[in-house]
């Protein structure tokens, strides 16, 4: 009962991932990403840990295939899952498990994979993937605002969506875009207006915010007192 996106964009390195669904508050448990390390959408019979755990594996090196081949063999009901990974080298895997709602499925482009259930259909993901395709010479969150909408408008979720959530990453430890919709009667539609404001008034913002690289990480030395 989700639809979600997950990319690398290999000529800013940022890493995302968008979802919607008919339930409430897609972006709190189906949507992790790590900035330099890669994202995850983890959905279906959702098991968050298969997204935290997958991320650490990330962080090591270990490539999205194999990141997802690991985690899943953790998980005794991993035919209810579906999963989506990509690293930060734009090594994508995915999983849909047999029983996972019809229709169901994962299709993967160039730095991306694209996964669903409950979908009106495989036109969902085959349009989003032309989306993704189409808009590589824009920016991750905004590729992945417009694939959610062509995802929506070829049926997207049979039930319709209540949420959704654009994550993107760029080289910072936070965010550089988090549009979440939690609850709405009509949150595509609250999506393109978050993300013209999002555009507007937060991603300026955003990139005046302080740099890791100008910001030293605190040390405690042996003994020190507060």
């Amino acid at each position: 009962m989700t639809f979600s996106i997950v990319a690398y964009c290999q000529r800013t390195g940022q890493v995302g991932v968008a979802a919607a669904t008919a339930v409430q508050a897609v972006g709190k448990l189906a949507c992790h990403a790590v900035a330099n390390v890669g994202a995850i959408a983890s959905q279906a019979l959702t098991n968050p840990y298969l997204a935290y755990d997958g991320l650490r594996l990330l962080e090591r090196g270990i490539s999205a295939e194999e990141a997802l081949e690991l985690v899943l063999k953790t998980d005794a009901q991993a035919d209810k899952r579906q999963v989506g990974v990509v690293d930060n080298h734009g090594r994508t895997a995915a999983w849909t498990g047999s029983e996972a709602i019809p229709w169901a499925g994962h299709i993967g482009g160039r730095h991306c994979s694209i996964q669903g259930n409950r979908l009106a259909g495989p036109q969902v993901l085959d349009r989003a993937l032309q989306s993704m395709l189409a808009t590589e010479h824009l920016d991750l969150a905004e590729r992945l605002t417009l694939a959610l909408l062509a995802g929506d408008e070829a049926g997207g979720d049979t039930k319709g969506e209540r949420s959704v959530n654009v994550l993107v990453f760029s080289t910072e430890e936070y965010a550089l875009c988090d549009i979440r919709i939690d609850d709405h009667g009509a949150p595509m539609e609250e999506l393109r207006r978050l993300f013209r404001v999002y555009q507007e008034k937060i991603l300026p913002n955003v990139l005046g915010l302080p740099k890791r690289a100008d910001i030293p990480r605190p040390s405690v030395q042996q003994g020190s007192r507060h």
